[in-house]
């Protein structure tokens, strides 16, 4: 891989990601929920932080953009959509665009959903994509502004990048949502195996992320929603793709 991934844990349960280029020494932060850690994590590694790029407007994602600029003079990158809401934008994204975040192109995703204006980053030759609140770790974030109908779109975009993709999203909801992939699907085994997995790094206190694009298709009820054996779960055998993704997220609201 061209670029090293860091996973730094934030907050209660939040993530932030820093790819690192070697050859030309810079640094890039997915999100920056929190200052301390990442600067920890930068003065580890003797890393400087060139770029932060921001996935989403929530304030658990961008609140530490100011001390973070201030500590290391990086550039902030957001969508365009959403530059109104978010910290002061040094370049603004356009989804579907490729662009140089480093040498290394990145491709912007739009992924509305959680919020309207809502972005993905997927570096295909280091096989990352960086999905904030919208894939997440055995789930998919609330639908805050979006509709149903935005969500299955943006998860289907994302379902069907290559299954060896590292997904990197924005919090360890892990438990909770492996427990309802489990209430739904009783006999898949992927799950179990998976809760297994999590447990132990839980335990080692090691961050749980990422997982790979084939772990989540294997696990994730909300990109299970099109397959006949979700479907005969719910006892919707003739509904459609959506209709039983919306019924997904609905009961995962009262779950």
């Amino acid at each position: 891989m061209a670029l090293e991934l860091v996973t730094v844990p934030c907050l209660t349960d939040n993530f932030a990601f820093l790819l690192h280029e070697k050859r030309n020494n810079r640094t890039l932060l997915i999100d920056a929920p929190e200052a301390a850690p990442v600067l920890e994590a930068l003065e580890r590694r003797g890393w400087p932080l060139d770029l932060i790029v921001l996935t989403h407007h929530h304030d658990d994602h961008v609140q530490a953009v100011p001390e973070l600029c201030r500590a290391t003079g990086a550039d902030v990158w957001g969508a365009k959509a959403d530059a109104h809401r978010l910290p002061p934008l040094t370049r603004q994204l356009h989804p579907g665009s490729a662009g140089s975040f480093m040498t290394e192109a990145g491709l912007v995703i739009d992924v509305p959903g959680h919020t309207v204006g809502h972005i993905a980053i997927h570096f295909p030759d280091s096989g990352f994509v960086f999905t904030g609140d919208s894939l997440m770790a055995a789930g998919c974030g609330r639908l805050f502004e979006g509709s149903p109908e935005q969500m299955w779109q943006s998860l289907s975009k994302l379902a069907a990048l290559p299954p060896e993709t590292l997904v990197c999203s924005g919090h360890d909801y892990l438990n909770g949502n492996l427990a309802f992939a489990a209430h739904l699907e009783p006999g898949n085994a992927a799950i179990t195996s998976r809760a297994g997995k999590v447990a132990r790094l839980h335990r080692e206190g090691l961050p749980a992320m990422p997982w790979t694009l084939a772990e989540e298709l294997a696990t994730n009820p909300f990109l299970r929603a099109g397959l006949p054996e979700m479907k005969a779960a719910l006892g919707m055998e003739d509904a459609s793709d959506l209709a039983v993704f919306t019924e997904i997220r609905a009961r995962k609201d009262k779950f």
